[in-house]
């Protein structure tokens, strides 16, 4: 059995209490960390491609994913941005599929993958393991769901704040003044293929949302001003 370093043993992951192996004991967690191998992904860097074998589960340490599918004329649109405590690669473990869109790093990302072997032994031995994947894969569904039904019954300002407020719950970080930073930074073109809408559009309607005082920007990050109207723009129920 290798010797695992203290750092990248799983008891030290800075996301430890958010995901799927959040409840294991010590023991169990350290089995976990000599079968994973950590790897740190540079900016721009891709996990996996669209069409290939998947071989096993990426755990995000840290750092922030984009979740993308080509299609057929070309065109790639950003399915979901993951971060530290999701997981990549669950729906593959229980499939033969091919992955079905490609994993890039958008930013400086550590990643542990694990041996689809090996984490199919532990979600048949550990009922937590089990249940967290099954909790995983029904989010994802809704979160599917959601957006399919965006598309169909909003229009791209609707869909632009809706995408501001998800970001907002994921990767917001509350400032003293009250108002919320964006801890994400994405382009125009990856926001713009989120809501499937041209860039030019985008741009045009984050202009309006800064003249009305719903956002900001400090450099490359959005800040939200006014959330409540924020989700009167998106025709939400909060």
């Amino acid at each position: 059995m290798r010797k695992v370093r203290e750092e990248e043993k799983c008891q030290s992951c800075p996301s430890k209490g958010t995901g799927i192996f959040c409840d294991l004991n010590d023991a169990d967690l350290d089995e976990l960390s000599v079968h994973k191998v950590t790897n740190t992904y540079k900016k721009g860097q891709t996990l996996f491609v669209q069409g290939n074998h998947p071989f096993g589960l990426y755990c995000i340490n840290s750092g922030n994913i984009k979740v993308t599918k080509t299609g057929p004329d070309g065109k790639e649109s950003i399915v979901r941005v993951v971060q530290g405590g999701d997981v990549l690669g669950h729906r593959s473990l229980f499939t033969s599929d091919y992955y079905s869109a490609t994993a890039t790093a958008i930013e400086d990302t550590k990643v542990c993958f694990i041996d689809k072997k090996f984490i199919l032994k532990m979600i048949e031995e550990k009922p937590s393991v089990s249940l967290h994947v099954i909790n995983k894969l029904s989010r994802d569904m809704g979160a599917a769901e959601a957006k399919l039904s965006s598309f169909h019954q909003k229009n791209v300002r609707e869909r632009l704040a809706e995408l501001l407020l998800i970001l907002k719950e994921s990767h917001g970080k509350k400032q003293e003044d009250g108002s919320t930073l964006l801890a994400i930074k994405l382009t125009r073109e990856e926001m713009a293929t989120m809501i499937g809408t041209a860039n030019e559009t985008l741009i045009r309607f984050v202009s309006e949302f800064k003249d009305e005082g719903l956002i900001q920007q400090s450099g490359k990050s959005i800040i939200i001003l006014d959330e409540e109207r924020l989700i009167e723009w998106a025709n939400l129920n909060y």
